[in-house]
């Protein structure tokens, strides 16, 4: 299962919030069912960031949700971000 995050964040919490996920991306990477996780903040300068995740099966997925340190990243989410959190599941590649 492989998953496109796009985060639009408030201007003024942007580096707080890059750290915030730049410090789970080590344990996230180190759990069973992850097979990639990846943060990358919009190339354009604006405050997006986008994170592609990639899990053996949609119980690794729920699993990395339920972390306390996911959770706790969330809830910092909740000042921080200017709209929804969008979540797209990507099909197998192409090639």
């Amino acid at each position: 299962m492989t998953y496109l995050a796009e985060i639009d964040l408030k201007s003024d919490c942007f580096d707080a919030a890059c750290r915030a996920v730049a410090g789970i991306v080590s344990a996230t990477r180190a759990e069973t069912g992850c097979e990639r996780f990846d943060p990358h903040p919009a190339a354009d300068g604006s405050p997006r960031l986008y994170i592609y995740e990639r899990w053996t099966d949609r119980a690794a997925f729920d699993h990395h949700h339920a972390q306390d340190y996911t959770r706790a990243v969330f809830k910092r989410y909740e000042d921080w971000l200017a709209g929804p959190v969008r979540m797209t599941e990507l099909a197998d590649g192409l090639a």
